[in-house]
Protein backbone atom coordinates (compact mmCIF):
# COMPACT_ATOMS: atom_id res chain seq x y z
CA UNK A 1 0.00 0.00 0.00
CA UNK A 2 1.70 3.14 -1.09
CA UNK A 3 -0.13 6.31 -0.22
CA UNK A 4 0.82 9.44 -2.09
CA UNK A 5 1.64 12.75 -0.41
CA UNK A 6 -1.10 15.27 -0.75
CA UNK A 7 -1.29 18.86 -1.78
CA UNK A 8 -4.39 18.13 -3.77
CA UNK A 9 -4.04 15.85 -1.11
CA UNK A 10 -2.71 12.37 -1.19
CA UNK A 11 1.11 6.08 -1.21
CA UNK A 12 -1.75 10.36 -0.12
CA UNK A 13 -1.82 12.74 -2.98
CA UNK A 14 0.15 15.62 -4.24
CA UNK A 15 -1.14 17.44 -7.14
CA UNK A 16 2.27 18.41 -8.16
CA UNK A 17 1.66 16.55 -11.27
CA UNK A 18 5.20 15.85 -12.22
CA UNK A 19 6.04 14.66 -8.95
CA UNK A 20 7.47 11.38 -9.54
CA UNK A 21 9.71 11.74 -6.49
CA UNK A 22 8.63 10.93 -2.95
CA UNK A 23 7.62 11.99 0.75
CA UNK A 24 7.95 11.39 4.60
CA UNK A 25 9.89 11.58 9.05
CA UNK A 26 11.94 9.29 11.44
CA UNK A 27 14.65 9.70 14.00
CA UNK A 28 16.81 9.34 17.04
CA UNK A 29 20.44 8.56 17.62
CA UNK A 30 21.92 5.14 18.26
CA UNK A 31 23.71 2.48 16.30
CA UNK A 32 24.27 -1.24 16.31
CA UNK A 33 27.00 -3.03 18.19
CA UNK A 34 28.60 -4.94 15.31
CA UNK A 35 31.59 -3.29 13.74
CA UNK A 36 31.14 -2.08 10.21
CA UNK A 37 32.84 -4.68 8.05
CA UNK A 38 35.56 -3.07 5.93
CA UNK A 39 34.49 -3.30 2.33
CA UNK A 40 36.52 -3.26 -0.80
CA UNK A 41 36.85 0.24 -2.24
CA UNK A 42 33.87 1.06 -4.43
CA UNK A 43 34.35 3.14 -7.51
CA UNK A 44 31.55 4.95 -9.25
CA UNK A 45 30.03 8.38 -9.39
CA UNK A 46 27.68 10.25 -7.10
CA UNK A 47 23.97 10.46 -7.89
CA UNK A 48 22.34 13.60 -6.49
CA UNK A 49 18.60 13.55 -5.92
CA UNK A 50 15.92 15.50 -4.10
CA UNK A 51 14.01 13.76 -1.34
CA UNK A 52 12.07 14.18 1.88
CA UNK A 53 12.60 12.78 5.34
CA UNK A 54 10.86 9.40 5.39
CA UNK A 55 8.07 8.87 7.87
CA UNK A 56 9.73 5.60 8.82
CA UNK A 57 12.47 3.26 7.69
CA UNK A 58 10.94 0.32 9.55
CA UNK A 59 9.70 -2.15 6.91
CA UNK A 60 6.91 -3.32 9.22
CA UNK A 61 5.47 0.18 9.44
CA UNK A 62 5.77 1.84 6.03
CA UNK A 63 2.57 2.92 4.29
CA UNK A 64 3.76 5.72 2.00
CA UNK A 65 5.69 6.00 -1.25
CA UNK A 66 8.46 8.16 0.16
CA UNK A 67 9.42 5.82 2.95
CA UNK A 68 9.19 2.84 0.61
CA UNK A 69 11.60 4.40 -1.89
CA UNK A 70 14.37 4.35 0.71
CA UNK A 71 13.36 1.05 2.30
CA UNK A 72 13.51 -0.97 -0.94
CA UNK A 73 17.09 0.20 -1.51
CA UNK A 74 18.29 -0.63 2.02
CA UNK A 75 16.29 -3.76 2.90
CA UNK A 76 15.33 -6.93 1.06
CA UNK A 77 13.09 -9.97 1.39
CA UNK A 78 12.57 -13.40 -0.05
CA UNK A 79 11.57 -11.98 -3.43
CA UNK A 80 11.77 -8.65 -5.22
CA UNK A 81 10.54 -6.97 -8.41
CA UNK A 82 13.09 -6.50 -11.17
CA UNK A 83 13.36 -3.81 -13.83
CA UNK A 84 11.03 -5.80 -16.12
CA UNK A 85 8.46 -5.67 -13.28
CA UNK A 86 8.66 -9.40 -12.70
CA UNK A 87 8.69 -11.04 -9.27
CA UNK A 88 12.12 -12.67 -8.97
CA UNK A 89 14.17 -14.30 -6.17
CA UNK A 90 16.08 -12.06 -3.76
CA UNK A 91 17.24 -13.65 -0.50
CA UNK A 92 15.53 -16.79 -1.68
CA UNK A 93 17.32 -18.62 -4.46
CA UNK A 94 14.22 -20.42 -5.63
CA UNK A 95 10.67 -21.17 -4.60
CA UNK A 96 8.68 -24.36 -5.09
CA UNK A 97 4.89 -24.19 -5.03
CA UNK A 98 2.68 -27.17 -4.16
CA UNK A 99 0.26 -28.55 -6.72
CA UNK A 100 -2.70 -27.04 -4.91
CA UNK A 101 -1.04 -23.58 -4.84
CA UNK A 102 -1.08 -23.16 -1.06
CA UNK A 103 2.41 -24.21 0.11
CA UNK A 104 5.48 -22.19 -0.85
CA UNK A 105 8.88 -23.65 -0.03
CA UNK A 106 11.71 -21.13 -0.23
CA UNK A 107 15.32 -22.23 -0.59
CA UNK A 108 17.47 -19.37 0.70
CA UNK A 109 20.76 -18.37 -0.85
CA UNK A 110 23.76 -19.26 1.25
CA UNK A 111 26.10 -16.43 2.03
CA UNK A 112 23.59 -13.56 2.09
CA UNK A 113 25.08 -11.19 4.67
CA UNK A 114 23.69 -8.42 6.78
CA UNK A 115 25.34 -5.07 6.13
CA UNK A 116 27.32 -5.19 9.37
CA UNK A 117 29.48 -8.08 10.44
CA UNK A 118 29.61 -11.49 8.80
CA UNK A 119 26.31 -12.96 9.96
CA UNK A 120 24.38 -14.81 7.28
CA UNK A 121 20.64 -14.49 6.82
CA UNK A 122 18.80 -17.69 7.76
CA UNK A 123 15.23 -18.90 7.56
CA UNK A 124 14.81 -17.98 11.23
CA UNK A 125 15.57 -14.33 10.40
CA UNK A 126 12.81 -14.33 7.80
CA UNK A 127 10.36 -15.98 10.18
CA UNK A 128 11.21 -13.50 12.93
CA UNK A 129 10.82 -10.51 10.63
CA UNK A 130 7.39 -11.54 9.38
CA UNK A 131 6.13 -12.45 12.85
CA UNK A 132 7.46 -9.16 14.21
CA UNK A 133 5.52 -7.27 11.54
CA UNK A 134 2.36 -9.19 12.47
CA UNK A 135 2.90 -8.97 16.23
CA UNK A 136 0.17 -6.73 17.69
CA UNK A 137 2.81 -5.10 19.90
CA UNK A 138 4.55 -3.77 16.78
CA UNK A 139 1.34 -1.93 15.82
CA UNK A 140 1.90 -2.25 12.09
CA UNK A 141 -0.94 -0.65 10.12
CA UNK A 142 -0.24 -2.82 7.07
CA UNK A 143 1.04 -6.26 8.15
CA UNK A 144 -2.36 -7.97 8.00
CA UNK A 145 -2.99 -6.47 4.57
CA UNK A 146 0.14 -7.98 3.05
CA UNK A 147 0.79 -11.05 5.21
CA UNK A 148 -2.76 -11.92 6.20
CA UNK A 149 -3.07 -14.70 3.61
CA UNK A 150 -0.63 -16.83 5.61
CA UNK A 151 -2.33 -19.49 7.72
CA UNK A 152 -2.49 -18.31 11.33
CA UNK A 153 -1.41 -14.73 10.54
CA UNK A 154 -4.76 -13.14 11.38
CA UNK A 155 -5.02 -15.01 14.70
CA UNK A 156 -1.46 -14.06 15.66
CA UNK A 157 -1.99 -10.42 14.68
CA UNK A 158 -5.18 -10.33 16.75
CA UNK A 159 -3.36 -11.67 19.81
CA UNK A 160 -5.20 -14.99 19.69
CA UNK A 161 -2.17 -17.21 18.97
CA UNK A 162 1.47 -17.43 20.04
CA UNK A 163 2.88 -18.09 16.58
CA UNK A 164 2.04 -17.92 12.90
CA UNK A 165 1.40 -21.58 12.15
CA UNK A 166 1.76 -21.08 8.41
CA UNK A 167 5.44 -20.03 8.68
CA UNK A 168 7.74 -22.98 9.28
CA UNK A 169 11.53 -23.06 9.51
CA UNK A 170 12.53 -26.38 7.95
CA UNK A 171 16.27 -25.78 8.34
CA UNK A 172 18.67 -22.83 8.23
CA UNK A 173 18.12 -22.28 4.53
CA UNK A 174 14.60 -23.60 3.97
CA UNK A 175 11.40 -21.77 4.87
CA UNK A 176 7.90 -23.08 4.24
CA UNK A 177 4.89 -20.75 4.04
CA UNK A 178 1.33 -22.05 3.84
CA UNK A 179 -1.47 -19.74 2.74
CA UNK A 180 -5.20 -20.12 3.30
CA UNK A 181 -6.13 -20.61 -0.38
CA UNK A 182 -4.36 -20.57 -3.75
CA UNK A 183 -3.82 -16.91 -4.64
CA UNK A 184 -1.93 -15.95 -7.79
CA UNK A 185 -0.73 -12.64 -6.33
CA UNK A 186 0.73 -14.02 -3.08
CA UNK A 187 4.39 -13.91 -4.11
CA UNK A 188 3.96 -10.32 -5.29
CA UNK A 189 2.66 -9.40 -1.82
CA UNK A 190 5.97 -10.54 -0.34
CA UNK A 191 7.75 -7.78 -2.29
CA UNK A 192 6.06 -5.26 0.03
CA UNK A 193 8.30 -4.13 2.94
CA UNK A 194 6.34 -6.09 5.56
CA UNK A 195 8.03 -9.19 4.13
CA UNK A 196 11.55 -7.73 4.39
CA UNK A 197 14.25 -9.02 6.74
CA UNK A 198 15.36 -7.00 9.76
CA UNK A 199 18.07 -7.79 12.31
CA UNK A 200 16.42 -9.12 15.46
CA UNK A 201 19.31 -7.98 17.67
CA UNK A 202 18.76 -4.43 16.48
CA UNK A 203 14.99 -4.04 16.33
CA UNK A 204 13.68 -6.29 19.13
CA UNK A 205 11.23 -4.33 21.27
CA UNK A 206 10.79 -1.49 18.79
CA UNK A 207 7.33 -0.60 17.51
CA UNK A 208 5.89 1.56 14.76
CA UNK A 209 5.49 4.39 17.23
CA UNK A 210 8.52 4.10 19.51
CA UNK A 211 12.18 3.04 19.71
CA UNK A 212 13.13 4.34 16.28
CA UNK A 213 16.81 5.02 17.05
CA UNK A 214 17.95 1.96 15.12
CA UNK A 215 16.56 3.43 11.91
CA UNK A 216 19.53 5.81 11.70
CA UNK A 217 21.84 2.84 10.97
CA UNK A 218 19.62 -0.09 9.97
CA UNK A 219 21.36 -3.43 9.62
CA UNK A 220 19.74 -4.87 6.53
CA UNK A 221 20.51 -6.86 3.39
CA UNK A 222 19.68 -4.54 0.49
CA UNK A 223 21.86 -3.12 -2.30
CA UNK A 224 22.60 0.10 -0.36
CA UNK A 225 23.50 0.98 3.22
CA UNK A 226 22.19 4.04 4.99
CA UNK A 227 25.41 5.97 5.61
CA UNK A 228 23.94 9.23 6.89
CA UNK A 229 20.59 10.71 7.80
CA UNK A 230 20.74 14.34 8.81
CA UNK A 231 17.11 15.14 9.55
CA UNK A 232 15.78 17.76 7.16
CA UNK A 233 19.14 18.13 5.44
CA UNK A 234 20.28 15.06 3.60
CA UNK A 235 20.30 11.28 3.34
CA UNK A 236 23.35 9.46 2.01
CA UNK A 237 23.30 5.89 0.73
CA UNK A 238 26.47 3.98 -0.03
CA UNK A 239 26.66 0.75 -2.04
CA UNK A 240 26.68 -2.65 -0.38
CA UNK A 241 29.75 -4.13 -2.07
CA UNK A 242 28.74 -7.61 -0.81
CA UNK A 243 25.23 -7.49 -2.22
CA UNK A 244 24.23 -10.96 -3.31
CA UNK A 245 22.57 -9.85 -6.57
CA UNK A 246 25.58 -7.79 -7.63
CA UNK A 247 27.10 -4.65 -6.11
CA UNK A 248 25.72 -1.31 -7.37
CA UNK A 249 27.85 0.74 -9.73
CA UNK A 250 27.30 4.05 -7.94
CA UNK A 251 29.82 5.35 -5.42
CA UNK A 252 27.05 6.92 -3.37
CA UNK A 253 23.59 8.48 -3.57
CA UNK A 254 22.94 11.85 -1.90
CA UNK A 255 19.39 13.05 -1.30
CA UNK A 256 18.99 16.73 -0.54
CA UNK A 257 16.03 17.11 1.83
CA UNK A 258 13.97 20.22 2.20
CA UNK A 259 12.98 23.24 0.15
CA UNK A 260 14.22 25.18 -2.82
CA UNK A 261 13.20 25.23 -6.45
CA UNK A 262 13.87 21.78 -7.87
CA UNK A 263 14.22 22.88 -11.46
CA UNK A 264 16.54 25.75 -10.47
CA UNK A 265 18.73 23.29 -8.58
CA UNK A 266 18.74 21.06 -11.65
CA UNK A 267 19.69 23.92 -13.96
CA UNK A 268 22.44 24.96 -11.52
CA UNK A 269 23.84 21.40 -11.61
CA UNK A 270 23.10 20.82 -7.93
CA UNK A 271 21.00 17.70 -8.60
CA UNK A 272 20.97 15.16 -11.42
CA UNK A 273 17.26 14.28 -11.60
CA UNK A 274 14.11 16.27 -10.89
CA UNK A 275 10.39 16.11 -11.40
CA UNK A 276 8.92 18.88 -13.53
CA UNK A 277 6.09 20.84 -11.96
CA UNK A 278 3.13 22.53 -13.59
CA UNK A 279 4.91 25.87 -13.77
CA UNK A 280 7.63 24.42 -15.98
CA UNK A 281 6.11 21.49 -17.84
CA UNK A 282 5.08 23.47 -20.93
CA UNK A 283 8.53 25.00 -21.21
CA UNK A 284 10.43 21.72 -21.08
CA UNK A 285 8.00 20.09 -23.54
CA UNK A 286 8.99 22.65 -26.16
CA UNK A 287 11.48 21.07 -28.62
CA UNK A 288 13.20 24.46 -28.88
CA UNK A 289 13.98 24.44 -25.15
CA UNK A 290 17.49 23.09 -24.40
CA UNK A 291 16.14 21.09 -21.44
CA UNK A 292 13.79 19.21 -23.75
CA UNK A 293 16.58 16.78 -24.67
CA UNK A 294 16.71 15.75 -20.99
CA UNK A 295 12.94 15.51 -20.55
CA UNK A 296 11.32 12.09 -20.01
CA UNK A 297 7.72 11.02 -19.49
CA UNK A 298 6.40 7.65 -18.35
CA UNK A 299 3.12 6.29 -17.07
CA UNK A 300 2.45 5.32 -13.48
CA UNK A 301 0.21 2.66 -12.00
CA UNK A 302 -1.62 4.97 -9.65
CA UNK A 303 -4.89 6.72 -9.02
CA UNK A 304 -5.60 10.17 -7.56
CA UNK A 305 -9.03 10.43 -6.03
CA UNK A 306 -11.39 12.01 -3.55
CA UNK A 307 -12.58 9.55 -0.93
CA UNK A 308 -15.75 9.68 1.15
CA UNK A 309 -16.35 8.18 4.57
CA UNK A 310 -19.63 6.48 3.70
CA UNK A 311 -20.56 6.21 7.37
CA UNK A 312 -20.42 9.98 7.91
CA UNK A 313 -23.24 12.38 6.92
CA UNK A 314 -23.91 13.49 4.25
CA UNK A 315 -21.83 10.87 2.42
CA UNK A 316 -23.80 8.03 3.96
CA UNK A 317 -26.20 8.71 1.08
CA UNK A 318 -24.94 7.37 -2.28
CA UNK A 319 -26.88 10.06 -4.16
CA UNK A 320 -24.89 12.78 -2.42
CA UNK A 321 -21.62 11.06 -3.35
CA UNK A 322 -22.80 10.63 -6.94
CA UNK A 323 -23.85 14.29 -7.10
CA UNK A 324 -20.40 15.42 -6.00
CA UNK A 325 -18.85 13.17 -8.66
CA UNK A 326 -21.09 14.40 -11.49
CA UNK A 327 -20.33 18.03 -10.55
CA UNK A 328 -16.60 17.73 -11.39
CA UNK A 329 -15.61 18.60 -14.95
CA UNK A 330 -12.54 16.39 -15.22
CA UNK A 331 -11.89 17.32 -18.85
CA UNK A 332 -11.50 20.97 -17.92
CA UNK A 333 -9.57 20.11 -14.77
CA UNK A 334 -6.99 18.10 -16.72
CA UNK A 335 -6.73 20.43 -19.71
CA UNK A 336 -6.70 23.79 -17.94
CA UNK A 337 -5.25 23.10 -14.52
CA UNK A 338 -3.08 20.05 -15.13
CA UNK A 339 -2.03 20.96 -18.70
CA UNK A 340 -2.75 17.45 -20.00
CA UNK A 341 0.12 16.08 -17.92
CA UNK A 342 -2.08 13.30 -16.48
CA UNK A 343 -4.58 10.74 -17.78
CA UNK A 344 -8.24 11.07 -16.87
CA UNK A 345 -9.55 8.29 -14.61
CA UNK A 346 -13.00 6.82 -15.31
CA UNK A 347 -12.54 4.02 -12.80
CA UNK A 348 -10.09 2.80 -10.20
CA UNK A 349 -7.60 0.70 -12.16
CA UNK A 350 -4.84 2.49 -14.13
CA UNK A 351 -4.48 1.78 -17.86
CA UNK A 352 -1.37 -0.40 -17.72
CA UNK A 353 -2.57 -2.84 -15.08
CA UNK A 354 -4.07 -6.25 -15.96
CA UNK A 355 -7.85 -5.99 -15.84
CA UNK A 356 -8.08 -2.36 -16.95
CA UNK A 357 -11.55 -1.96 -18.45
CA UNK A 358 -11.76 0.36 -21.45
CA UNK A 359 -15.55 -0.01 -21.45
CA UNK A 360 -16.09 0.94 -17.82
CA UNK A 361 -18.82 3.56 -17.37
CA UNK A 362 -17.67 6.34 -15.10
CA UNK A 363 -19.76 9.08 -13.49
CA UNK A 364 -19.36 11.74 -16.15
CA UNK A 365 -19.63 15.48 -15.65
CA UNK A 366 -23.33 16.36 -15.75
CA UNK A 367 -24.37 19.49 -13.91
CA UNK A 368 -28.12 18.87 -14.26
CA UNK A 369 -27.86 15.28 -13.07
CA UNK A 370 -25.67 16.34 -10.14
CA UNK A 371 -28.28 18.85 -8.97
CA UNK A 372 -31.09 16.33 -9.46
CA UNK A 373 -29.32 13.63 -7.42
CA UNK A 374 -28.62 16.06 -4.59
CA UNK A 375 -32.29 17.11 -4.56
CA UNK A 376 -33.42 13.45 -4.55
CA UNK A 377 -31.07 12.55 -1.70
CA UNK A 378 -32.24 12.15 1.88
CA UNK A 379 -30.84 15.65 2.51
CA UNK A 380 -33.18 17.26 -0.03
CA UNK A 381 -30.64 19.53 -1.67
CA UNK A 382 -27.74 21.78 -0.66
CA UNK A 383 -29.75 23.57 2.03
CA UNK A 384 -30.18 20.30 3.96
CA UNK A 385 -26.52 19.33 4.05
CA UNK A 386 -24.43 19.55 7.22
CA UNK A 387 -21.13 21.41 7.22
CA UNK A 388 -18.70 19.63 4.91
CA UNK A 389 -14.93 19.51 5.22
CA UNK A 390 -12.36 17.87 3.01
CA UNK A 391 -9.09 16.72 4.58
CA UNK A 392 -5.74 17.08 2.90
CA UNK A 393 -2.13 16.54 3.82
CA UNK A 394 -0.28 19.82 3.63
CA UNK A 395 0.60 23.06 5.31
CA UNK A 396 -0.19 26.71 4.74
CA UNK A 397 -3.21 28.83 4.12
CA UNK A 398 -3.65 27.96 0.44
CA UNK A 399 -4.61 24.70 -1.21
CA UNK A 400 -3.29 23.26 -4.45
CA UNK A 401 -4.70 24.31 -7.83
CA UNK A 402 -6.60 21.06 -8.34
CA UNK A 403 -8.30 21.31 -4.96
CA UNK A 404 -9.11 24.93 -5.61
CA UNK A 405 -10.72 24.11 -8.96
CA UNK A 406 -12.80 21.25 -7.52
CA UNK A 407 -14.02 23.33 -4.59
CA UNK A 408 -15.08 26.04 -7.05
CA UNK A 409 -16.99 23.49 -9.18
CA UNK A 410 -18.88 22.16 -6.16
CA UNK A 411 -19.84 25.67 -5.14
CA UNK A 412 -20.82 26.70 -8.68
CA UNK A 413 -22.63 23.52 -9.76
CA UNK A 414 -24.13 22.32 -6.46
CA UNK A 415 -24.25 25.44 -4.30
CA UNK A 416 -22.15 23.64 -1.68
CA UNK A 417 -19.36 25.38 0.21
CA UNK A 418 -16.68 22.90 1.33
CA UNK A 419 -13.98 23.90 3.79
CA UNK A 420 -10.45 22.45 3.80
CA UNK A 421 -8.60 20.89 6.71
CA UNK A 422 -4.86 20.52 6.21
CA UNK A 423 -2.78 18.27 8.42
CA UNK A 424 0.88 17.27 8.57
CA UNK A 425 1.46 14.13 6.52
CA UNK A 426 2.11 11.53 9.22
CA UNK A 427 -0.80 12.83 11.33
CA UNK A 428 -3.01 12.82 8.24
CA UNK A 429 -2.34 9.11 7.69
CA UNK A 430 -2.98 8.27 11.34
CA UNK A 431 -6.27 10.19 11.37
CA UNK A 432 -7.27 8.63 8.07
CA UNK A 433 -6.83 5.13 9.51
CA UNK A 434 -8.89 6.17 12.53
CA UNK A 435 -11.80 7.27 10.31
CA UNK A 436 -11.52 10.91 11.38
CA UNK A 437 -12.44 12.48 8.04
CA UNK A 438 -15.73 13.09 6.25
CA UNK A 439 -13.99 13.41 2.91
CA UNK A 440 -10.33 13.30 1.93
CA UNK A 441 -7.95 13.79 -0.98
CA UNK A 442 -5.56 10.95 -1.59
CA UNK A 443 -3.56 8.97 -4.10
CA UNK A 444 -2.63 5.31 -4.34
CA UNK A 445 0.36 3.82 -6.12
CA UNK A 446 0.50 0.14 -7.00
CA UNK A 447 2.71 -2.16 -4.95
CA UNK A 448 2.59 -4.83 -7.64
CA UNK A 449 0.79 -5.03 -11.01
CA UNK A 450 -2.41 -6.80 -10.01
CA UNK A 451 -5.98 -5.47 -9.68
CA UNK A 452 -6.22 -7.07 -6.23
CA UNK A 453 -3.76 -4.43 -5.04
CA UNK A 454 -6.31 -1.72 -5.80
CA UNK A 455 -9.74 -3.29 -5.48
CA UNK A 456 -9.39 -5.85 -2.68
CA UNK A 457 -7.11 -3.72 -0.51
CA UNK A 458 -9.19 -0.55 -0.88
CA UNK A 459 -12.81 -1.74 -1.09
CA UNK A 460 -13.17 -5.15 0.57
CA UNK A 461 -15.28 -4.65 3.68
CA UNK A 462 -12.75 -6.50 5.87
CA UNK A 463 -9.68 -4.65 4.62
CA UNK A 464 -7.77 -2.57 7.15
CA UNK A 465 -7.00 -0.14 4.33
CA UNK A 466 -10.64 0.52 3.44
CA UNK A 467 -10.59 4.16 4.57
CA UNK A 468 -14.01 4.85 3.03
CA UNK A 469 -15.63 2.22 5.31
CA UNK A 470 -17.29 0.98 2.13
CA UNK A 471 -19.17 -2.35 2.34
CA UNK A 472 -21.08 -4.12 -0.40
CA UNK A 473 -21.86 -7.83 -0.13
CA UNK A 474 -21.81 -8.37 -3.89
CA UNK A 475 -18.45 -6.60 -4.23
CA UNK A 476 -17.07 -8.73 -1.39
CA UNK A 477 -18.31 -11.89 -3.11
CA UNK A 478 -16.75 -10.94 -6.45
CA UNK A 479 -13.43 -10.02 -4.84
CA UNK A 480 -13.33 -13.23 -2.81
CA UNK A 481 -14.06 -15.28 -5.91
CA UNK A 482 -11.39 -13.43 -7.90
CA UNK A 483 -8.85 -14.15 -5.16
CA UNK A 484 -8.69 -17.83 -6.00
CA UNK A 485 -9.90 -18.00 -9.60
CA UNK A 486 -7.30 -19.94 -11.58
CA UNK A 487 -8.44 -18.86 -15.03
CA UNK A 488 -6.84 -15.46 -15.65
CA UNK A 489 -9.52 -14.13 -18.02
CA UNK A 490 -12.32 -15.14 -15.64
CA UNK A 491 -10.42 -13.63 -12.72
CA UNK A 492 -9.98 -10.27 -14.43
CA UNK A 493 -13.64 -10.27 -15.43
CA UNK A 494 -14.63 -10.64 -11.77
CA UNK A 495 -12.49 -7.64 -10.84
CA UNK A 496 -14.06 -5.60 -13.63
CA UNK A 497 -17.56 -6.44 -12.39
CA UNK A 498 -16.60 -5.37 -8.87
CA UNK A 499 -14.99 -2.16 -10.15
CA UNK A 500 -18.12 -1.11 -12.04
CA UNK A 501 -20.27 -1.53 -8.91
CA UNK A 502 -17.77 0.46 -6.85
CA UNK A 503 -17.67 3.30 -9.39
CA UNK A 504 -21.47 3.42 -9.52
CA UNK A 505 -21.77 3.66 -5.73
CA UNK A 506 -19.01 6.29 -5.55
CA UNK A 507 -17.12 5.73 -2.30
CA UNK A 508 -14.37 7.43 -4.34
CA UNK A 509 -14.35 10.00 -7.11
CA UNK A 510 -11.52 8.80 -9.41
CA UNK A 511 -9.76 11.86 -10.81
CA UNK A 512 -6.67 10.97 -12.82
CA UNK A 513 -3.67 8.71 -13.28
CA UNK A 514 -0.32 10.43 -12.91
CA UNK A 515 2.63 10.45 -15.27
CA UNK A 516 6.30 10.85 -14.61
CA UNK A 517 7.51 14.18 -16.00
CA UNK A 518 11.21 14.15 -15.23
CA UNK A 519 14.50 15.75 -16.21
CA UNK A 520 17.54 13.46 -16.16
CA UNK A 521 21.11 14.59 -16.81
CA UNK A 522 22.57 12.93 -19.89
CA UNK A 523 25.46 11.41 -17.95
CA UNK A 524 23.03 9.49 -15.71
CA UNK A 525 22.54 6.09 -17.31
CA UNK A 526 20.07 3.39 -16.36
CA UNK A 527 17.80 5.60 -14.26
CA UNK A 528 14.47 3.76 -14.44
CA UNK A 529 11.02 5.32 -14.34
CA UNK A 530 9.01 2.29 -13.19
CA UNK A 531 5.24 2.68 -12.72
CA UNK A 532 5.52 1.86 -9.01
CA UNK A 533 8.21 1.56 -6.33
CA UNK A 534 10.93 -1.00 -7.02
CA UNK A 535 14.64 -1.16 -6.11
CA UNK A 536 16.24 0.73 -8.99
CA UNK A 537 19.37 2.60 -7.91
CA UNK A 538 21.64 -0.40 -8.34
CA UNK A 539 21.02 -0.20 -12.08
CA UNK A 540 22.23 3.42 -12.32
CA UNK A 541 25.65 4.43 -13.61
CA UNK A 542 27.31 7.82 -13.83
CA UNK A 543 29.12 8.23 -17.11
CA UNK A 544 32.47 9.95 -16.74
Amino acid sequence: MRNRFAILGGLTAAVVVSVALLAGCGGGEGDFSDEETPAAPVTGGELRLLGRDPITLDPACATDVDSANYIVEVFGGLVTIDRELQVVPDIAERVDVSDDGTVYTFQLRRGVLFHKGDRQVTASDVEYSMERALDPDTQSPVAKTYLGDIVGAEEFADGEADEVTGIEVVDNYTLRITIDAPKPYFLAKLTYPTGFVVDRRQVDGSTCFSNTNWQRKPNATGPFKLKEWDLGQRIVLEPNSRYHLGAPSLGRVVYTLGGGSAITMYENDEIDVTGVGLNDVERVRDPAEPLNKEFHEASRMDIWYIGFNVEEPPFDDAKVRQAFAHAIDKDKLIEVVLLDAVVEAEGILPPDIPGFNEDLQGLEFDEEKAQQLLAESSYGGPQGLPDIEIASSGRGASVGPVSEAILFMWEEKLGVDVSVRQTEFATFLDDLRDGEYQMFELGWVADYPDPENFLKIQFYSGSTNNHSQYANAEVDRLLEQADTEADEAARLSLYQQAEQIIVNEAPWIPLFHDKFSVLIKPYVKGYLLPPFVIPRLRYVQIEE
